[in-house]
């Protein structure tokens, strides 16, 4: 028996509505992408990236995870950063939290959750390079919403320290890193003005001598 029926007879009628529009929509879709921005977003169902910047499918390549992080030990960001870059070429990628996050809210408090909490360990050490600043506020909605940014901040600097990253600017192949904030409230985009499009803004310490 199929289950979840509803779902199927959506899919229906979102197959029928593109073809109306475009009866080669799903024939191009079968090529190739070809996207200019990789996503590094949240898992939340209510960020979804494409309806946010108002991309169709195929020009938007995206990785999703709990509070939108890129640790240097977590192969799969990595395989969809090096795919991305390597392989699709694009030139933008964007690192996008959300304020009302609930992993940053977690990472905040101490109570147990399971294995997520190892994963929040790294949204705890952005607090900790942070707590003089973030104790100062004293409104805590202001200070998680900070704490929001500022992880955003340190996985644009994640990003920016792979060696795929500085690999591509080593060839000289454009691409720049952004970090933004999406505010479930508004529905809009925050810039928090982090781009970073070389590794000359990197600190020297991350950068590593790649041959071209």
């Amino acid at each position: 028996m199929q289950k979840l029926k509803n779902l199927f007879q959506n899919n229906k009628e979102w197959v029928a509505s593109k073809i109306h529009k475009d009866p080669q929509y799903f024939r191009r879709m079968a090529e190739a992408q070809d996207p200019l921005y990789l996503w590094i977003g949240c898992s939340d169902s209510r960020v979804p990236a494409n309806e946010i910047v108002g991309l169709e499918p195929g020009e938007l390549f995206v990785h999703r995870n709990v509070a939108n992080l890129c640790p240097h030990t977590d192969f799969n960001c990595l395989s969809v950063l090096e795919y991305a870059i390597d392989l699709l070429k694009i030139q933008h990628v964007i690192v996008c939290g959300h304020y009302g996050c609930s992993g940053v809210k977690a990472a905040m408090e101490d109570h147990r959750l399971g294995l997520v909490d190892n994963w929040l360990r790294n949204i705890r050490d952005v607090y900790a390079h942070s707590k003089e600043d973030l104790e100062k506020m004293s409104d805590p909605k202001e200070r998680y919403n900070r704490l929001v940014e500022l992880n955003v901040m340190q996985q644009v600097l994640n990003v920016c320290h792979t060696t795929i990253a500085q690999g591509a600017w080593a060839r000289g192949q454009p691409l720049w890193v952004h970090g933004w904030v999406y505010d479930l409230s508004s529905g809009t985009l925050k810039d928090l003005d982090c781009c970073i499009s070389s590794a000359d803004q990197v600190e020297a310490i991350y950068r590593i001598r790649l041959s071209k």
